[in-house]
C-alpha cells in the first residue's frame, strides 16, 4: 500500500480524483488507503485501480516505473474513462429526469433546462454561465434552509415583472418587508450614491461572519469523520455500505452520546 500511495503522488491523482474515478466519497478513499492489503478493497474498486494503473494483478504494482510515458498513458485512461462515465450519467439522467412529474412540473423543469443549455452552448456567455449555474446550484442547495432565499427569487421575479408585486407566494408577513429592505438597497446600490470605501467595514464584517461558519462547519466534518472511523473501527468495518448502514448509525449516534454524557 505504501508504494500504491508512492504511486498515485508521482502521478499526480488526488484523493478526490481517485474518488470521483472510483464512485465513492473522498473519506472513503482514505479508508481504502489506511488498509495494509489492496486485497482487502471491495473487488469492484480493486479491478478499477488495476485498469486505471495498467496492471493485471496487485503484485504488479511494485514492479511500475512512473516516467512520462507511463503518466501520459494514465492521463489517457483517466480521462477516456471519466468521459465515458459522464456520458452514461448524462443518457440516465436524461431518460429519467421527468419521471413522476406532471405536466405542469415537466414544463418549467424543460423551460430551465432550454435556457441553461442555450446559455452553456453560447461561446460568448458559457464561461460565465458555467460559473453563474454553479452558484444557482449552490443557491437551490441552501434554498430549503433559508427562507430568504426564496424571498430574493421572488422580489427578482416581481422586479422583472413576470409576476404581480402583490403576490405573496410564502409568508406574506415576512416577504413584505424583505422585498421592501430589499428594495431600499437595491435603490441605494443603484442610485451609486455609495462608495465602496464607505461600505468596507460592513463587508469586513460579511467576510469575518463567513469565514466564521466555513470553520465551525469544517471543524464540524472533521468531528462527524471521527467519529465515523472511530464507528467503524469499533464495529470492525472498514466501510459503510447497504448492509451495515443502520448499524454504523447507530454506533455513531452512541459515541455521540457518549461525549455529551
Amino acid at each position: 500500500m505504501e508504494r500504491l500511495n508512492e504511486i498515485l503522488h508521482e502521478l499526480g491523482i488526488s484523493k478526490v480524483k481517485l474518488a470521483k474515478f472510483l464512485g465513492v466519497s473522498r473519506q472513503m478513499i482514505y479508508n481504502y488507503l489506511d488498509l495494509d492489503d489492496l486485497n482487502k478493497w471491495p473487488k469492484d474498486k480493486k479491478v478499477l485501480l488495476l485498469n486505471l494503473l495498467g496492471v493485471k494483478s496487485v503484485e504488479e504494482i511494485n514492479s511500475i516505473k512512473v516516467n512520462t510515458d507511463y503518466i501520459l498513458d494514465v492521463e489517457s485512461r483517466v480521462n477516456s474513462l471519466f468521459e465515458h462515465s459522464i456520458r452514461n450519467n448524462y443518457q440516465n439522467d436524461n431518460e429519467n429526469i421527468y419521471e413522476n412529474l406532471d405536466d405542469e412540473h415537466k414544463e418549467i423543469m424543460s423551460n430551465i433546462i432550454n435556457l441553461m443549455k442555450e446559455q452553456l452552448e453560447d461561446d460568448d456567455k458559457k464561461a460565465k454561465a458555467l460559473i453563474t449555474y454553479k452558484y444557482l446550484y449552490h443557491f437551490m442547495q441552501t434554498m430549503e434552509t433559508s427562507h430568504e432565499l426564496k424571498y430574493i427569487l421572488g422580489y427578482m421575479a416581481k422586479a422583472a415583472g413576470f409576476i404581480k408585486p402583490l403576490e405573496f407566494a410564502y409568508n406574506e408577513e415576512e416577504q413584505f418587508i424583505f422585498e421592501s429592505i430589499l428594495f431600499s438597497a437595491m435603490r441605494l446600490y443603484q442610485g451609486g450614491g455609495v462608495s465602496r470605501s464607505k461600505i468596507a467595514e460592513s463587508h469586513r464584517r460579511f467576510v469575518n461572519q463567513i469565514e466564521q461558519k466555513m470553520e465551525e462547519k469544517l471543524s464540524r466534518t472533521l468531528e462527524l469523520n471521527t467519529i465515523k472511523v472511530q464507528a467503524l473501527k469499533e464495529l470492525g468495518f472498514t466501510e459503510i455500505n447497504e448492509e451495515n448502514a443502520s448499524e454504523v448509525f447507530s454506533k455513531i449516534a452512541e459515541i455521540q452520546s457518549r461525549k455529551v454524557s
